[in-house]
């Protein structure tokens, strides 16, 4: 059998390159779509909302509580509950600056995405989670009313009934911080079909 020519060795070689790049571009794709930085920061980025949902569900509750005490005019206790919730909302606001700092990151990350239907619905999940943070700060907001809400009428200064107004708004905040961060999961679940059909 005759040795091949140097030319056919570079033709086959530049075949095979061709062959194991395109199969790399079309199997390997899911990996690469998507900016490693990107992945980390939504990882990283979901799991704090998580964590910031889960906690104000908790202090919605504690709410509830609040609201019994007020009712039963125990208003020691109802300050006392609230001053509790009151470094809650302060955990919340740490977690939220750490939630924004990771949609930073993934918001440098989306020139890199290579497909613009995934751009733009990784686009739609970085909004609904701003959208949850500007919720947090209006949350912990009517926390703090609701604190000195309680302590001018514990004290005398005060006799309103702003404590049940104040607790429907922050129940309605807490609702919309439910919401946005459901509407930014079902986002980026619709960003990962649109990622692995690549």
């Amino acid at each position: 059998m005759r040795p091949l020519s140097r030319r056919t060795k570079i033709f086959f070689i530049f075949l095979v390159l061709i062959i194991v790049g395109y199969l790399s571009a079309r199997f390997g794709r899911f990996s690469e779509a998507v900016p490693p930085d990107f992945k980390e920061a939504r990882s990283q980025g979901a799991m704090i909302a998580q964590d910031i949902v889960n906690i104000s569900n908790e202090v919605n509750a504690d709410l509830e509580k609040v609201n019994q005490y007020e009712k039963e005019k125990n208003m020691s206790e109802a300050l006392n509950l609230t001053a509790a919730l009151l470094k809650r909302s302060e955990e919340v606001k740490t977690r939220a600056q750490d939630l924004s700092a990771q949609l930073e990151k993934m918001t440098g990350a989306l020139a890199e995405i290579e497909s613009p239907e995934a751009r733009a619905l990784a686009l739609e999940s970085i909004t609904d989670r701003l959208a949850l943070i500007s919720r947090l700060l209006s949350y912990s907001d009517y926390l703090s009313n609701l604190l000195t809400t309680l302590s001018d009428r514990f004290s005398g200064m005060k006799d309103s009934t702003d404590v049940q107004k104040i607790i429907g708004q922050i129940n309605a905040e807490v609702t919309a911080i439910n919401n946005f961060n459901r509407q930014a999961g079902q986002a980026m679940d619709r960003f990962d079909e649109i990622v692995r059909q690549k």
